[in-house]
């Protein structure tokens, strides 16, 4: 039997361990979708000298204001999910962990850096 055989009757990480997987997107989505959402917007609104460094997320706030951050971490959350998921039924340990634990990470990061610079404000 070949292995990717044994990778078509293997029922997807997701399915084996649910709990596992929703405590790894509700870690992701509290850090990167509300954490980080919150503090920028905290921090554009209650200091205005303050100005976002990300060139992409400054267009879509530019362009389509808060509704265009909002869009943006919207598009990228749904694309990590959609690898992770990829990834559990492909058997890949390392696509499935990997995008809810780098926009933890990222998330967490962001987050603490827009709370430093609200409170150096």
């Amino acid at each position: 039997m070949s292995r990717s055989r044994n990778r078509r009757r293997r029922r997807p990480a997701y399915l084996q361990r649910p709990q596992e997987f929703y405590w790894l997107w509700i870690a992701a989505t509290a850090t990167y979708g509300v954490g980080d959402v919150v503090s920028t917007i905290a921090f554009l609104e209650y200091v205005p000298t303050i100005q976002e460094a990300n060139p992409v997320v400054a267009f879509a706030l530019d362009s389509f204001g808060l509704g265009g951050l909002v869009a943006l971490k919207i598009a990228v959350y749904l694309v990590m999910l959609w690898i992770s998921v990829s990834g559990a039924r492909d058997g890949d340990g390392l696509l499935y962990y990997f995008p809810p634990v780098l926009l933890t990470i990222v998330g967490t990061y962001l987050t603490a850096s827009n709370m430093r610079l609200l409170l150096m404000a």
